[in-house]
């Protein structure tokens, strides 16, 4: 009990500490929805630092792939103190590995709710984009939250193929000033008649509508990724249909 306690409040005083340094003004709203113990958090993604914007007002244990560099000099350290959930690149790909061990986390009351960022990539502060399905077929309750930073004084979004990591925390940390807002929404569970994609959807138009993002339907990771045969098929078909359609109306008429 001891560890856990210090465990957290150290944790959370660093947390505090880095947003100082990045010299962020932070607005929570709804404070009461807080994510808690065996729930898993899901918020929209701009920026590696949504961590710390969220971890300086909460306690959370991270999910993620395990990284090298600086970021794995972090995740190492920080395993040590709290069972936080990281996978080896070649265990990301084991869609049923990866919601057994999410699963066991949140059976266990007393460990700390997961944050899972579920686009799966950062996004450029104006949308919400697709939600992979894996943590919202776990049967748990999600604690969704928005986040939506202010443009004027600094730009927050990460573009990977741009900066490293140190060269995106160095402009962070130089920029005026990082202001956002973060809305803890109401908690919500998977409803009978929904499949794990239905209930996605419906959590990311929530955190949209509530952050005055765009909601889209696109997958984030197509930026990195070439387009699924699969989805190029569909999107023919929708087209193909479209096209017959409008041919038929003019026969008709």
């Amino acid at each position: 009990m001891f560890k856990e306690f210090m465990s957290k409040h150290v944790h959370l005083m660093c947390y505090r500490i880095c947003v100082r340094a990045l010299t962020a003004i932070i607005t929570y709203h709804d404070r009461e929805n807080r994510p808690r113990n065996g729930g898993i958090c899901v918020a929209n993604h701009t920026s590696p630092i949504d961590v710390i914007i969220l971890a300086s007002d909460g306690y959370y244990a991270m999910v993620g792939q395990v990284h090298g560099g600086l970021m794995g000099v972090i995740q190492r350290a920080m395993v040590k103190a709290c069972p936080h959930v990281w996978f080896e690149r070649s265990e990301v790909k084991d869609r049923h590995l990866v919601a057994k061990r999410l699963t066991e986390h949140v059976q266990d009351k007393s460990k700390l709710p997961i944050l899972i960022f579920p686009e799966g990539t950062c996004i450029n502060n104006t949308s919400v984009m697709m939600f992979k399905k894996g943590s919202f077929e776990i049967g748990a309750t999600v604690y969704p939250v928005a986040i939506k930073y202010d443009p004027q004084f600094g730009d927050a979004f990460w573009n990977s193929s741009k900066y490293g990591m140190v060269t995106y925390l160095l402009r962070m940390m130089t920029s005026w000033a990082i202001v956002c807002s973060v809305w803890y929404l109401p908690p919500m569970t998977r409803e009978a008649d929904e499949d794990a994609v239905q209930f996605a959807n419906r959590v990311k138009s929530a955190i949209a509508r509530q952050g005055g993002l765009v909601d889209l339907l696109w997958d984030g990771g197509l930026k990195r990724e070439k387009v699924k045969d699969t989805f190029k098929e569909e999107q023919q078909k929708l087209y193909s249909k479209m096209i017959v359609g409008n041919h038929e109306d003019r026969s008709r008429s």
